[in-house]
């Protein structure tokens, strides 16, 4: 098969797999996520992360070059390989954050408070959950990918589908860049860079907030429902009550 539509498919696979990961790693292991919510953990809109399909395709070039090293121990073989995949890894993460750093000003990530960071991209734990993956991608992975490829090449029909991913893809990226580069202008004006993630959780909790006064509003026209009971609860307490309602009392005379 050709080696661009053998790299296009691991792309395309990577991309996708990797967003599944993140999702789910914020979703129950992230501590920047206490409210342990579902998140997209991209800048894209759609459900994939362009860093892991770069980073799956260097992960399957490398592990190509295993039968060229001149390390004859098989264990040790294996661990250069697998340190060879964390550094590799980590430089893409590093290009990654750099360029959007430096281009648009917007840090799409920030490990500040993990020790032994540089300028916040890249830090030795994470690091190290690169080199973790590469040892899970060459046992439980790589050969499956070798065997897709097998498949891809008797089923080119499944390139329509790859086709497809790479349409809306493309798409999502122009749409994405527009609204990084309304982002960029605000930074070179005020010459500071955007937490893009700090500035998402923000923008999310705005429009949550804009949600409730809109259910709040559409209550207000309905005599019994989340209001009315609202009221009444409030009407049992009296120091609440006291704040919004004017009891009404008889007069004696």
């Amino acid at each position: 098969m050709n080696d661009f539509l053998i790299l296009a498919f691991i792309f395309f696979v990577g991309s996708l797999a990797g967003w599944c990961l993140e999702v789910v790693f914020r979703k129950f292991f992230s501590g920047a996520n206490p409210e342990h919510r579902w998140i997209n953990p991209g800048f894209l809109v759609g459900p994939y992360l362009p860093l892991y399909g770069f980073g799956l395709c260097t992960l399957y070039l490398l592990a190509g070059l295993e039968n060229f090293s001149i390390i004859s121990d098989p264990f040790w073989n294996k661990a250069a390989l697998f340190l060879a995949m964390a550094i590799a890894m980590t430089v893409i993460e590093y290009i990654a954050g750099v360029v959007f750093i430096l281009g648009m000003h917007i840090k799409l990530w920030d490990y500040s408070d993990q020790w032994g960071n540089i300028k916040g991209i890249i830090c030795p734990k994470f690091s190290f959950f690169w080199a973790v993956l590469g040892a899970i991608y060459y046992f439980l992975i790589h050969p499956y990918i070798l065997d897709a490829l097998q498949w891809l090449s008797v089923n080119l029909a499944f390139s329509f589908v790859v086709g497809f991913f790479y349409g809306i893809f493309l798409i999502d990226v122009c749409y994405s860049m527009e609204v990084m580069s309304k982002i960029r202008r605000f930074a070179r004006e005020n010459e500071v860079v955007v937490k893009y993630e700090q500035l998402r959780e923000r923008l999310r909790k705005e429009r949550e907030e804009r949600v409730q006064r809109a259910r709040f509003f559409i209550t207000l026209h309905t005599e019994d429902g989340p209001l009315y009971e609202y009221l009444k609860r409030l009407k049992d307490l009296k120091e609440e009550s006291d704040s919004f309602l004017i009891h009404r009392h008889s007069r004696k005379k």
